[in-house]
């Protein structure tokens, strides 16, 4: 089959890769209708975080051509979505929300296991793994909002149920990408009656405006702090989610939150958490990769009922022998988020 090939940094090409196939009797094949490009994506692409040589992308939505024996959840010709952890929802740490940390559990597009930038994916673990869409006849539109949910929208969530968002909250979000934009779609969706977005550029912050946000700040560093702070009395936000993962980010969302508030960190932290600056100010940090394959459902039921529409994010389009040109987009933030066309339903 054809599919992306992370050969190095800044080298993303398609070439071939094996057919995938059914090997274990938990194993699904899942033929890719959708792809997208993560911006964890881009820490590999641009060096800054390591990367095995192969696979790659852990985005995507597809058709099932192929199932395992032991296989009951799902069937030959459902849509699925997959989120981007393989997991049992079984073991102790998928059982108290942790299913990064699955002991059976693995990374689609680590090199090795196949990537979701490709034409078909062999699932392990599919009957935990995979949560089907009902219905059928979705438009394109829907589509793309049930892809953010095997990753992005989810981590926007995680990001807002990690800082505790709850209705009435006045509230900040670090980062205008697609997992920042998210967050704002989730604070709104939690009750959340201010939603403070940070960002500097107009096409994030109309997405911004449409997702729930009541306010834009446009500066970053000690300028950002100070107005974040102006806007609330000096006090400081009822939660804050820091959605980049750099150190001004960390910063700013350490500099944002009120005494006794909450961090909902999801950035992939490339600088180093400040607790000991928060300690004395009870700041708690809670966050993490986010446990996608637990919060699908319920959003899945908000994305169906037209709710939610966080597939906006999703603002550039090629198909698959474009996906270079789709990392290239995200890098040089010409675009918010890139989606991948693969296959058809």
């Amino acid at each position: 089959m054809r599919a992306a090939i992370f050969n190095g940094p800044g080298a993303i090409e398609i070439g071939e890769r094996p057919d995938p196939r059914v090997e274990q009797p938990t194993d699904a094949v899942v033929r890719v209708v959708m792809a997208c490009v993560c911006g964890s994506d881009l820490w590999y692409y641009r060096g800054e975080s390591p990367h095995a040589i192969g696979s790659i992308g852990h985005e995507f939505i597809g058709v099932v051509e192929d199932i395992g024996a032991d296989i009951s959840s799902v069937a030959v010709g459902d849509l699925v979505v997959a989120p981007f952890i393989i997991s049992d929802m079984s073991c102790p740490h998928c059982r108290h929300g942790s299913t990064i940390s699955c002991v059976q559990g693995g990374n689609f597009g680590n090199g090795t296991i196949d990537g979701g930038q490709g034409e078909a994916v062999r699932v392990p673990l599919a009957g935990s793994t995979l949560v089907k869409v009902p219905g059928s006849g979705h438009s394109d539109a829907m589509l793309k909002s049930l892809l953010t949910l095997s990753d992005v929208m989810s981590t926007g969530h995680h990001a807002a149920v990690s800082a505790g968002v709850k209705r009435g909250d006045t509230v900040a979000v670090v980062g205008d990408g697609a997992v920042g934009l998210s967050a704002v779609l989730a604070a709104k969706r939690l009750g959340a009656e201010r939603i403070i977005a940070l960002s500097r550029h107009a096409d994030r912050q109309r997405i911004a405006r449409e997702f729930g946000a009541t306010e834009i700040v446009d500066s970053r560093g000690e300028e950002a702090n100070q107005t974040v702070l102006a806007l609330t009395e000096g006090i400081g936000v009822d939660a804050a989610m820091e959605c980049v993962g750099t150190q001004q980010a960390i910063d700013t969302a350490a500099a944002i939150a009120r005494p006794g508030s909450t961090i909902g960190i999801v950035g992939v932290p490339h600088g180093t958490v400040p607790f000991n600056a928060t300690f004395f100010r009870n700041i708690a940090w809670r966050g993490g990769p986010a446990p996608a394959r637990i919060y699908i459902p319920e959003l899945l039921d908000d994305v169906l009922d037209n709710r939610i529409n966080p597939g906006l994010v999703l603002d550039f389009e090629t198909d698959l022998d474009g996906t270079p040109k789709a990392y290239e987009a995200m890098d040089n933030r010409t675009a918010i988020k890139s989606l991948i066309r693969v296959g058809t339903l």
